[in-house]
């Protein structure tokens, strides 16, 4: 199925009564990324755990099942619902309440096989702001954990993602995508050493020692920066972290301090709001004596405020920057995401074929215990009518014609459910078998 316009209602066939069980969930997703939607639209939808948790709780109620996937570079709700239409309605309007009426305007939808698509080219890393970048597949799997602990997710989304993830290991496995690429964060240590001339004599303020300020670290390391200083509001964390790169730990409130020797700085934590102001940034720069200053952004919800780049001496660079500069770099990696695009075409093909077989197995059980209870009534009836004078081997002939009759009638239909191509609709083709025979589901 093609990506969902707005307005449009879902192809999916109502069938009522006995047919109902032979219809599953649709899958759905929508969101926007760094594709669709600016750093300052993106920020709008950068929701503390807590408040994802209860998105997910509102949007993921039986039988809805509901995933959220939220890094800096996209938001995306995954979907499994009977009635897709409702379940994109609630989605988007919990979206633009979140993030207002601008956020509406950058989203986009994939139902049906193209949203499995996109799952897995994002898991593969084939959608990725850096092609190839290995972190996107930890996050994903890190939504997956957090959206099963808030229950949103049951059978269909956790056999959707495992199948993602089994994508991903073979394209890492299969193609030198990876080898060539580098995270974000390398992608931003990179930026920062062209703003700067290089870094082999300058002084690094590392800002945060989570996840992506960590990679920043090793890469500044890999770099050769002259002095990486960390700071993070958990003085066990930037010490933990300054020993691994060779640098050192400071307070953090010694930040601003630190901040007027810093040739660059390099910030990454999960603060709500903005580190550096204009005010605050222009007070250190009357003590640095006209040095510039490079400050690379790497949060979300912005760690620097815009109005920083307007001073004088300041090279302020976010996530944004970070992805133009990553364009220039991407026809290394080309070819290999070609083979990887045809690898997650194969991988999508197999999981359809296979949930075809699961919602198809179902019906076709049911109709072969129909066809056999009808053949052994016949036959019994044929035998009564032919009286006593059959033998024993005549009356297993007839019971046996009754069992090929069946056996013949239902192997093909069995073995075209089964061998599916891909594209064909599994489900719907079940649903009308079931509507034809009138099979009562279990």
């Amino acid at each position: 199925m093609d990506s969902l316009e707005p307005g449009q209602p879902s192809s999916r066939p109502h069938w009522s009564g006995a047919t109902r069980e032979a219809l599953a969930a649709e899958f759905l997703c929508i969101g926007l990324s760094y594709r669709t939607a600016s750093l300052a639209v993106r920020e709008r939808l950068a929701l503390p755990e807590v408040e994802q948790r209860e998105l997910l709780k509102r949007l993921g109620q039986a039988p809805t099942e509901a995933l959220l996937v939220s890094t800096c570079n996209r938001v995306e709700l995954y979907l499994a619902a009977p009635d897709v239409a409702q379940a994109r309605q609630r989605a988007r309007e919990e979206l633009g309440r979140l993030g207002g009426p601008e956020v509406l305007d950058c989203l986009y939808e994939h139902s049906g096989e193209a949203a499995l698509t996109h799952l897995f080219r994002v898991a593969s890393s084939l959608d990725s702001m850096v092609l190839g970048e290995a972190q996107v597949l930890g996050q994903v799997k890190d939504a997956l954990e957090r959206s099963q602990a808030a229950g949103t997710v049951r059978g269909e989304l956790a056999r959707m993602f495992a199948a993602a993830f089994r994508c991903a290991r073979r394209v890492r496995s299969e193609t030198a995508i990876g080898m060539a690429a580098t995270s974000m964060a390398g992608a931003a240590v990179a930026l920062a050493s062209k703003a700067a001339e290089g870094l082999e004599d300058k002084t690094v303020l590392l800002v945060g020692a989570g996840e992506m300020a960590a990679l920043a670290a090793r890469h500044l390391k890999q770099a050769g920066a002259g002095h990486i200083q960390v700071v993070n509001r958990t003085r066990s964390r930037a010490e933990a972290l300054a020993a691994e790169v060779g640098g050192t730990a400071y307070p953090f409130e010694e930040l601003f301090t630190l901040l007027a020797s810093a040739d660059v700085v390099v910030s990454g934590t999960s603060s709500p709001e903005p580190l550096f102001t204009r005010e605050n940034v222009a007070e250190v720069l009357e003590a640095r004596r006209h040095r510039p200053l490079v400050m690379v952004d790497l949060a979300v919800p912005r760690n620097i405020a815009p109005e920083v780049g307007t001073l004088e001496q300041v090279r302020d660079l976010d996530l944004d920057d970070i992805q133009r500069f990553v364009a220039h770099n991407e026809a290394v990696r080309a070819e290999e995401a070609r083979k990887a695009g045809v690898m997650v075409v194969e991988e999508v093909t197999r999981f359809m074929r296979d949930r075809a077989v699961r919602e198809g197995v179902p019906v076709l059980c049911r109709l072969r215990q129909r066809a056999e209870t009808i053949a052994r009534a016949e036959a019994e009836r044929t035998i009564a009518s032919l009286g006593e004078g059959l033998t024993a081997r005549q009356r297993k002939s007839v019971e046996a014609m009754a069992r090929a009759i069946v056996n013949k009638l239902l192997h093909e239909p069995t073995t075209r459910l089964r061998t599916l191509e891909a594209g064909q609709d599994g489900e719907r083709i079940a649903g009308v078998v079931a509507s034809l025979f009138g099979l009562e589901p279990h």
